[in-house]
């Protein structure tokens, strides 16, 4: 895979270029110290992923990804980050970002990484136990699906559900008493009805909901 960095820390980035670089499956095609330098980059060197850290003098990893996102739906777009604030936890996920790490430990960048090339979104342990606090915060009963979804099937609801609770299409197929290929059609259904991109985005616009 083509792999773009960003970030303000230019040691982060030879740091991660030389890790990354050096497994077999990863190029590093391009790296960058702000925001723009992703958007400069994307369309110039057409990587499969950009990972990219939030807080960055100028233009922000998350106003670079809304701009990349909006010329290139499709873009896989991953933040590599010290911040797990629910506002930038949310805000990611709602733009159609991949991914969300923490610094930690960049052995695990790599597998997250061929993670969301084989179209799953990463988040690590902190930040989805923040993501599905955002939801656990506002439950305080069963909530009523049929007018949170009212344009949804009740089984495409139940699909949103335990997307929403972190399933994936395997775990959803065996919960829901249904095949992974009708989970998939559900999921597709889904996007299309709600006009979202992808599954971690049900997953947020059924926190959304609940707080209202």
């Amino acid at each position: 895979m083509r792999v773009i960095i960003v970030d303000d820390d230019a040691v982060v980035v030879s740091s991660l270029a030389i890790v990354l670089g050096a497994q077999p499956d990863i190029e590093v095609v391009g790296q960058g110290t702000d925001g723009s330098d992703a958007v400069r980059l994307w369309p110039e060197v057409s990587p499969d992923v950009a990972l990219m850290d939030i807080q960055m003098p100028g233009m922000s990893g998350l106003d670079a990804a809304e701009q990349i996102l909006a010329s290139d739906p499709a873009a896989r777009i991953v933040f590599l980050t010290t911040f797990s604030d629910d506002e930038y936890i949310v805000r990611a996920l709602r733009l159609g970002a991949r991914g969300y790490l923490i610094k930690q430990d960049v052995a695990t960048i790599a597998p997250a990484l061929r993670s969301v090339m084989r179209g799953q979104s990463v988040m690590e342990g902190e930040v989805l136990e923040r993501a599905v606090s955002l939801r656990g915060r506002t439950e305080r009963e069963e909530p009523d699906l049929a007018s949170m979804f009212p344009q949804l099937t009740d089984r495409e609801r139940e699909v949103v559900r335990l997307v929403a609770d972190g399933l994936d299409n395997h775990e959803v197929a065996e919960a829901a008493y249904m095949g992974e290929g009708t989970v998939r059609n559900h999921i597709s259904d889904i996007l299309a009805k709600l006009g979202l991109k992808n599954r971690t985005q049900i997953a947020v616009a059924y926190w959304r909901a609940l707080a209202r």
